[in-house]
């Protein structure tokens, strides 16, 4: 096949550094919903494919899904979706596996399996096809999937997914093959974290999350494949740290991680040392949801600069917590070459961060941006949230206030302008948040609020980036979607609705022709208050934390209440926390 006549063809190409080929009695397709240049970015999909790859009687191979172009092609000539690795059809795999990271990326998830050859609903699927499961954030509301996928994995895959495979070679072992999936379901329902829909879907019975409790004894990948071309994040990522404490109320990654567990300083090290030399970087990210504060942060930077003294790398780290940063940081990150800089506010005042439990002061944050300049960093990112929970207007004038705060102290310190980009984002309620029951603000009047902030910092010269605010409607319309968002998913799709989380092939009115056909009206549905005192339809998914503590957090954010780090006291979160 001449891949020269689609756009970025090296992405199809498969063969890279790292790239490992092989033959096992149980076959897996890592399945990520979205381009190569995304799902090569992920580190989930690394582990994966790492941790798969390790056990003897098994194989894994990578499926993204293909860009529109390619997407024809194969539609026209009746060629199905294949694998990198041993272009393999997606059919012929035992066990196909989604990553779940993003709502945006269903519609994707549908169009795969549909290219591969595979009927998209499970109640469709015969005995010979594959056995398709889902994992990832998304997982811990699986409802508007269910239809579609198998079994869902909730929480930390790196035990279960070894789990999974050999219940499956057990199976496949036998001399009959499959007595019948409907066998293999059942067994599959009795591992911790696991939801089948087809057995669990009656009784509502509560599924735990997995979750690893040692990060250093979890395998970890330190010979990753290196692309041919550049991927969204081009860089070796070093997971340091897991879960996080600080208890931001809109934040549903730091709810459904926990509890907080740290990679030891020698392993961090160790896996950086390693990767470096099997892929030939020279960049590594020391990721996780607080860097800043991973207890031996300046220590590990201080020792990787050390140890790759005869071939500098570049370290970057992801947002930093606003009062977390300091000046021997700062200077063991530039020492080598300045990489990006960004800070998340999330709220433009201290009325609104006590809401959310963003717990920093305007002197912090002063203190922060001194520290960012007199390091001479020219280029800094912050990051902003509209639509939040009892936001109101003098909240949106906070962000530009706090916007050209550092546009003036960046001037004040370094003589010169420098470059700040100012990123919004729409408020989406999440399941498993204290935020779960708020609506989402009505869509006219978050376009509004955008537009006010928008005109307002360009006015000021200070750089825009914003969300389309119709992609947070949908992502609210599915994250707290039930079971009749299915039907509303399959007429999108069916309608023509792929890669909804790019500007360039988003087609809203296919979707408000889907709410029309389904009688889903979207605005109405993602702006829903949902009863403080009813069952949530997620609510059996336990992610460890108690629906009571939810509940609790909410109520002080109605008053303003902030609830300090957990490592200072423990609040009975229903979580047992060994930090």
């Amino acid at each position: 096949m001449n891949f020269a006549s689609f756009q970025k063809p090296s992405k199809y190409l498969g063969n890279e550094v790292n790239i490992i080929c092989k033959e096992a009695d149980v076959k897996v397709a890592l399945c990520f919903p979205d381009t190569y240049e995304i799902g090569m970015s992920h580190l989930g999909l690394k582990i994966l494919y790492y941790i798969i790859n390790n056990i003897p009687y098994a194989s894994a191979e990578r499926v993204f899904a293909p860009w529109l172009d390619f997407e024809s092609f194969l539609r026209k000539n009746a060629v199905p979706l294949t694998s990198l690795e041993n272009k393999r059809p997606l059919k012929d795999f035992d066990i196909v596996g989604f990553t779940l990271q993003y709502e945006l990326s269903y519609t994707n998830v549908l169009n795969m399996l549909d290219l591969g050859g595979i009927p998209i609903k499970n109640a469709d699927r015969a005995d010979n096809y594959p056995l398709i499961i889902a994992g990832g954030p998304c997982t811990v509301n699986p409802l508007p999937l269910a239809p579609f996928i198998d079994a869902f994995v909730m929480g930390d895959g790196e035990e279960v997914i070894g789990e999974i495979i050999e219940i499956y070679k057990n199976f496949k072992m036998q001399n009959e093959g499959f007595k019948t999936k409907e066998t293999l379901l059942k067994e599959l329902s009795r591992l911790e974290g696991v939801y089948v829909p087809a057995v669990h879907s009656d009784n509502r019975q509560k599924i735990k999350r997995r979750i690893v409790e040692d990060l250093d004894k979890a395998l970890f990948p330190d010979s990753p494949v290196v692309p041919f071309a550049q991927i969204v994040h081009d860089r070796i990522p070093i997971e340091i740290s897991r879960g996080c404490t600080k208890g931001c109320r809109f934040c549903q990654a730091g709810m459904i991680h926990r509890p907080l567990r740290e990679r030891s300083l020698e392993k961090v090290l160790s896996l950086s040392k390693n990767s470096i030399l099997n892929t030939g970087y020279e960049e590594i990210s020391f990721t996780s949801l607080s860097t800043g504060d991973y207890s031996n942060l300046p220590a590990l930077l201080k020792n990787f600069n050390t140890l790759c003294s005869d071939y500098p790398i570049a370290i970057s780290l992801p947002s930093l917590r606003v009062g977390s940063i300091s000046s021997d940081v700062l200077k063991e990150i530039k020492s080598i070459r300045k990489t990006g800089f960004t800070i998340a506010p999330e709220a433009g005042t201290k009325r609104l961060r006590d809401i959310i439990n963003k717990d920093f002061t305007v002197e912090e944050y002063e203190e922060t941006l001194n520290k960012l300049f007199t390091e001479d960093w020219q280029n800094i990112k912050l990051y902003f949230m509209v639509g939040l929970p009892t936001e109101t207007q003098k909240d949106l004038e906070g962000i530009i206030n706090m916007a050209e705060m550092a546009l003036k102290k960046g001037k004040e310190i370094t003589g010169s302008r420098v470059n700040i980009n100012v990123g919004i984002s729409a408020f989406v309620p999440k399941p498993h948040t204290p935020f779960q029951w708020c609506g989402q603000t009505p869509f006219n009047e978050l376009r509004a609020r955008l537009d006010f902030i928008r005109k307002a910092l360009r006015k000021k010269g200070l750089n825009f980036k914003g969300q389309h605010i119709e992609l947070s409607l949908l992502e609210a319309v599915f994250s707290r979607g039930e079971s009749d968002c299915a039907s509303l998913l399959e007429t999108a799709w069916g309608l023509g609705c792929r890669f909804d989380g790019w500007a360039e092939s988003f087609d809203f009115s296919k979707w408000l022709l889907a709410s029309e056909k389904t009688g889903i009206n979207l605005y109405d549905y993602a702006a829903r208050t949902l009863d403080i005192n009813s069952e949530l339809p997620w609510d059996f998914i336990d992610i460890g934390i108690t629906k009571k503590i939810l509940e609790a957090e909410y109520e002080k954010s109605l008053r303003g209440e902030i609830t300090p780090d957990c490592r200072r006291k423990c609040y009975g979160c229903g979580l047992e926390c060994k930090t």
